[in-house]
């Protein structure tokens, strides 16, 4: 007789719908109310979804007959409602504000050209606009921020002839020029208020779209993390540590988050839309966009973003039935749907730098510019910073351990050195050489417990040697001789891959003794590297000195390599980091052998994921 305990079982969580990783994860998009007319061009305010407003545009049929829109409309959630115009109807103009204490500036009415375009500034009290003080430049497609009519900046725009650099702050009374911002751009998308904004995309001369954003600390304007989607004539809502942006031209239905340091793609626009100034929502959670350019002709469409307060988050190993789909499913980290992103670029572009840490808090050590260069810079997951260098200048060295406790060692000057190197968080110590110089070394492990592997001087070596905090030990050698390969793991549990003669071997340390096991897809060497021995990732490289680089990630799970996502930029001798398969960084290196080198730093990440569970 079977026991009870034997058949019961367990209880697997039923749900309705699949956990999410945040409520900004399970947001979207819905129809809200439809604006008594087609617009576009228009501007917006309003703090919240049921008290928003529109005001401006260009309406149908545009030109000389049909002036453009002085019209200004109030939402309470459901729908829109004609309140009294504009003193002077126009189209490209800057709005921010509340329901009942709004601000429109610039603008561009009839005739076109220099001409066209205006100075006005109009307040409105919750009942009507009155004409105040204009502006001190002129200008159209203004980035508008601010909470009130007392409260505001128009950032930038288009005179008529050219892009203005003019940041002007209102202070209920008259405006004064502040600092202006880094990028100049017109058409851009702007959120906050006069001492707290953000400034995203836009157009720069001579027409090209940005995907640069700025924030605004009330006194000056600093680069921080790029949106994914480069674009104009879009629209943002929410504050400067917490925003979206949405649509843009051509017909963009792309909706990004921003958490405080990164951008991220969420649930698109039902209709993507440009030539669209019309958004609302002091908040994220409160964010609408109304009017614009979708498809191919004006629109009266408006959207509210909507996002659960109460959900079931995502947890790694979460076993549950979905009762909509009458699916067992698991949350697992989904590698192989990994993507790279854009991050904060090194101060000095530099390949061949030694990488440690992971993909918030990490290192480039060295490297050359060329020529060899001591400099060290810190990531702090969005910016690098730059520390104290290393005392030895070497390029090709190997990297080990954290931003707080770190090792370097081999490398070249030239001649081809044995030097190691400690880091305390503050300084470089030099301490017991390794045994054997060289360069195009791979490494591994934590300050205390490292392997340096392979490597170059007068011929390709399969030296490997232990590191115990102290001193280097010589351990047994791998199969294949090779130089600029690249290692992850630790000093018990490590992998080697690539390297030149231009290989695809993989080799697995026990402890030991190295063993072969699958080769990378696509051999090559001077790659990039992140993970540990039964999860890692293999990224970039090149095949010859002064052939092109490779884009191409693969995925170790432990047996053998998967290709994945490319990174955005094909590149070889990176400063790589990252503790495993599904979180990485790819900075610096060269796109061409030593002539390019890149600022650039790419960002490596796997989400969770719900996988449904299926016989085989």
């Amino acid at each position: 007789m079977a026991k009870y305990s034997d058949i019961k079982g367990f209880t697997v969580q039923t749900l309705s719908s699949d956990p999410v990783a945040s409520a900004i994860a399970g947001a979207s998009w819905s129809t809200g109310g439809n604006l008594p007319q087609a617009l576009y061009e228009n501007a917006g305010a309003g703090a919240t979804q049921s008290a928003s407003m529109n005001f401006g545009g260009q309406g149908n049929p545009p030109g000389p007959a049909h002036p453009y829109a002085a019209d200004t409309q109030l939402y309470n959630g459901t729908s829109w409602t004609e309140v009294n115009n504009l003193n002077n109807g126009r189209r490209m103009l800057g709005g921010s504000g509340t329901q009942t204490s709004a601000l429109a500036y610039g603008g561009y009415q009839n005739p076109p050209g220099d001409a066209g375009t205006k100075d006005f500034v109009e307040s409105w009290d919750g009942t009507n606009w009155t004409e105040v003080a204009e502006l001190n430049t002129k200008r159209r497609d203004i980035a508008g921020i601010g909470t009130s009519n007392s409260n505001a900046l128009c950032v930038q725009g288009h005179t008529g002839t050219a892009v203005s650099s003019a940041n002007e702050r209102w202070n209920g009374s008259s405006w004064t020029e502040v600092a202006e911002p880094n990028t100049l751009r017109y058409r851009s998308a702007s959120i906050g208020s006069s001492t707290a904004g953000l400034l995203a995309g836009g157009e720069t001369p001579p027409g090209t779209q940005a995907a640069s954003v700025e924030s605004w600390n009330g006194s000056a304007w600093t680069e921080i993390s790029d949106i994914n989607t480069a674009r104009i004539t879009f629209v943002a809502s929410g504050t400067y540590t917490e925003a979206l942006v949405m649509g843009g031209e051509p017909n963009i239905a792309k909706t990004e988050y921003y958490d405080g340091s990164s951008w991220s793609e969420q649930a698109d626009l039902a209709v993507g839309r440009y030539l669209n100034y019309g958004s609302s929502g002091h908040t994220v959670a409160q964010a609408m966009a109304f009017g614009g350019y979708g498809g191919s002709a004006r629109t009266t469409s408006t959207e509210e973003w909507s996002q659960p307060s109460i959900f079931s988050k995502q947890v790694e190993g979460q076993l549950f039935f979905n009762s909509t789909t009458n699916t067992f499913k698991e949350t697992i980290t989904d590698i192989p749907g990994a993507t790279w992103a854009s991050g904060g670029d090194l101060n000095t572009a530099r390949l061949g730098a030694a990488g440690n840490g992971i993909q918030t808090a990490a290192l480039a050590i060295s490297g050359s510019v060329p020529p060899p260069s001591a400099n060290v810079e810190q990531y702090n997951g969005s910016s690098w910073t730059e520390i104290n260098n290393v005392n030895t200048i070497r390029s090709t060295g190997g990297g080990a351990g954290t931003t707080t406790a770190g090792l370097f060692f081999g490398g070249n000057t030239p001649p081809d050195s044995a030097n190691t190197e400690t880091w305390d968080g503050s300084n470089w110590t030099e301490v017991n050489d390794m045994n054997t110089a060289r360069r195009n070394v791979a490494g591994n492990g934590t300050q205390t417990a490292a392997l340096v592997i392979g490597g170059y001087d007068t011929a390709v070596r399969a030296q490997t040697e232990s590191w115990d905090g102290s001193s280097w030990t010589e351990l047994n050698d791998l199969n294949t001789a090779r130089s600029a390969l690249y290692s992850i793991g630790t000093t018990a549990a490590a992998l080697a891959f690539g390297g030149r003669p231009n290989t695809g071997i993989t080799e697995l340390w026990d402890g030991t003794s190295w063993t072969e096991v699958n080769d990378l897809n696509q051999p090559r060497g001077q790659l990039g590297g992140a993970g540990t021995s039964t999860n890692g990732v293999a990224y970039g490289g090149s095949t010859a000195p002064t052939a092109g680089s490779y884009a191409q990630t693969e995925f170790w799970n432990g047996s053998s390599w998967t290709e994945v996502a490319d990174l955005s930029t094909a590149r070889s001798m990176i400063s790589a980091s990252g503790a495993s398969g599904g979180s990485a960084l790819a900075a610096g290196g060269t796109t061409d052998g030593g002539s390019t080198q890149p600022a650039a730093t790419e960002e490596w990440t796997a989400n969770l994921s719900n996988k449904t569970i299926t016989a085989s």
